[in-house]
Parts: C-alpha cells; structure tokens; sequence
C-alpha cells in the first residue's frame, strides 16, 4: 500500500504538522509507505490580509508540479483543504480534520463581546505591550479557508474527524455526509508510556500546550480563563509549560502571577520529562476551542488530574469525580480545584483512572484504524 501524504512545510511547528508526522512514523510500521509531498511555489504572495486566505489555498496548485509521480500512489491524503488539486482524478482522496476553521470562528468572540473580567486581563496585556491589539484585522481570509475546508471535505472519497464534536462540525456547518464520516482518535507518541505513573507529587496548577501569540489566538486557548484562575489561587505553585513565538507573554505572567514559574518553547522530550514528575497535579484546559488537543491525553497518560471546559476529546473522556472534571466557568474550576486540594485520597484515585483513560489513545491503535480504512477505500 503506498500513500502520498500532503503538508504544507517540512516543519513541524503546529498541532496537526505534529500528529501528521506520528501517524506516518507509525504507519510505516505497518507497512505502509508513505511519501512526504510538500508544495513548492506560492502561486500569490500578496500582502492584502483579505487574500490570505486565498493565497493559501492556491498554494496547494502548485502540487500539480508532482502531478505524474504522486498519481502513482494508491491513494491520497492531506490535512483539510491540502488535497484540494486532486479532487478531480480517480485516485482516492481522505482528509484528515483535527479541526475546523468554522468552528474556531464560531467559538472566538471579539474581545469586547467578552465577560469585563476578561475584557480587563486583554485589557492590561494590550496596555503592558504583550498585544499589539485586542481583534483579529479582519476574519475574512479564515472565513475563505472554512469555506473550502467544507467543500473538500464533501468532495473527497473519505472524513477523518479526530474527535466527535470535529464530525459534528463538518456535518452541522459542512452538510457533509455523516456516513462519509468517521472519527479517528488522535494518539500521543509511545514514549509518554514508557515508564510506570511517578509518586504522587506535591499540587500545583499546570497548564501545557500552545498558549496563542496574539489576541485572537489566545481566546482560542483561553488565556485569560487561565489567568483568572491562576489569579485565585495565589499561595499554590503554578507552571506555565508553554509554546508560542510570543515571550511577552512569559515574563508577564512571570511578574503578574504569584508562584508562576513559566517553561516555554521546550523539546518534546523535556516537557515529558517535566510533566512524568507531576503526578498528582492539577492540569487546567481552558480553550475555548479544541478539535482534540493532544496535550490532554499528555498529561493524563502521567497522571495529572484534568480539569477541562468541554472542548475537544474532553467530553469524549472525562467523567466527573472519576478521571477529572469538566467545567462551563470559571468559577466551576475553582470549585473543582479546591475539592482536589482538600482531598488526598480523591486525587490519588482521579489520578490512576486519569492514566487509564489515556491508554485508548496510544499510536498502534491509531495506526490499526487508518489501515483498515485505507484497506476498506481501496476495496471500494
């Protein structure tokens, strides 16, 4: 079985760049090869914000370079809108959505559409120089990338949707098919299972993943939810293990956070290291929007206690009081956090069944699916 796998950079410095590159490690173990294809001309590279979106797409045409050896393969995939140029031939196409653009849209508010309490925290990060503005310029070219993200995803033989509320999303928004449709968990690498569930640790909060870079971007993630909620918990220690481009945003939490020690932009395999010794802890995941969000599984798979908003894989997993807990507010997180902190013996048993949970997500598992997928479309 051969496979011609679509990016859009030979870096990986995304969500999806990463678990794109797991899955064809992986699959490669299956026997199953795979063929990295990059495109390699950006048809536009126009400095209008409104043709960003635009320009975007069209960047995938430029594939048509490769056009002869990648119809060789027995089929394609790409991540949303990357396998647009091959819609139109016979070979089979799949995309893979970890996310929708539709649904980050629908999820971020402007800033000013806000509750004041988290008006004030952007408030403060603009007037501190972290931002340079509160809002997106404009959404127009996010609008233009979801619209063909729908229309690929309509057009294409199969739909991998990382998580349930992802298919929901292309079948509510998309009018995609839902039998077209299935879901395919994401996997964390077999690394994060190597090596037995630490002692249990001292509490703290802890927040890991991509925390934005700009205002938009840290809606998404929640940022000011999680310093709201770091903010009412002055006396307990809180780690920030975090990636952006954004340093600003590290030596002010630094300053404004008491007992905040911040650790970005680290390897893969010092955050595992940093994170098996937090047993224990309290993991806070305060997006306002996840198609799945592998740092999830991450920290469960070491045993940290989530505590999550109801974004992503969350609703799939947590149960209240077993492996963590789901919050709509923020006030419900506090409530929660406050529950594991007077209660040792409820944080020992939401820490053993938080590391079972993440056992359903390892890469094998991930890999046996996209094999028979792949062998059910080729029988087709």
């Amino acid at each position: 079985m051969k496979i011609a796998y679509i990016h859009d950079d030979k870096r990986i410095h995304t969500g999806a760049h990463h678990i794109n590159e797991l899955i064809i490690n992986k699959l490669k173990e299956f026997d199953v090869y795979v063929k990295n294809v990059y495109p390699k001309t950006r048809l536009i590279d126009s400095k209008n914000h409104n043709l960003k979106g635009v320009s975007n797409i069209l960047f995938f045409y430029s594939l048509l370079e490769q056009q002869k050896e990648i119809l060789k393969y027995d089929l394609i995939q790409g991540t949303t809108f990357t396998p647009i140029t091959f819609l139109p031939f016979d070979i089979p196409v799949i995309t893979h959505f970890g996310s929708t653009t539709m649904g980050i849209l629908l999820s971020t508010p402007k800033t000013n559409h806000l509750k004041s309490k988290f008006q004030n925290i952007f408030n403060q990060l603009k007037k501190d120089k972290v931002l340079k503005s509160l809002n997106l310029k404009s959404r127009k070219s996010l609008w233009d990338i979801s619209d063909i993200q729908f229309f690929v995803a309509s057009k294409s033989r199969k739909v991998i949707a990382a998580s349930k509320k992802v298919k929901e999303e292309l079948v509510e928004y998309g009018h995609v098919a839902r039998n077209n449709i299935l879901v395919i968990h994401n996997a964390i690498e077999d690394y994060w299972f190597e090596k037995p569930l630490a002692p249990l640790d001292k509490v703290r909060l802890v927040f890991l993943g991509r925390i934005g870079n700009s205002a938009f971007t840290f809606k998404i993630k929640g940022l000011d939810r999680l310093i709201y909620i770091y903010k009412k918990f002055a006396d307990i220690n809180k780690v920030s293990i975090a990636l952006t481009p954004n340093l600003k945003i590290e030596n002010w939490l630094n300053k404004n956070i008491p007992n905040h020690k911040s650790r970005f932009n680290l390897s893969r395999d010092k955050i595992h290291k940093i994170i098996h010794s937090y047993r224990g802890n309290i993991s806070l995941l305060t997006s306002r929007y996840e198609g799945f969000s592998l740092s999830l599984i991450e920290t469960m798979s070491q045993g940290l206690i989530p505590i999550a908003f109801p974004v992503g894989i969350a609703p799939e997993i947590i149960e209240d009081g077993k492996n963590g807990y789901l919050v709509n507010t923020t006030q419900e997180a506090v409530i929660r956090i406050n529950e594991i902190l007077n209660d040792n013996e409820l944080r020992e048993r939401l820490s053993i069944e938080a590391y079972k949970t993440s056992l359903q997500f390892k890469a094998d598992i991930l890999a046996r699916k996209l094999v028979a997928l792949y062998k059910t479309v080729l029988k087709k």
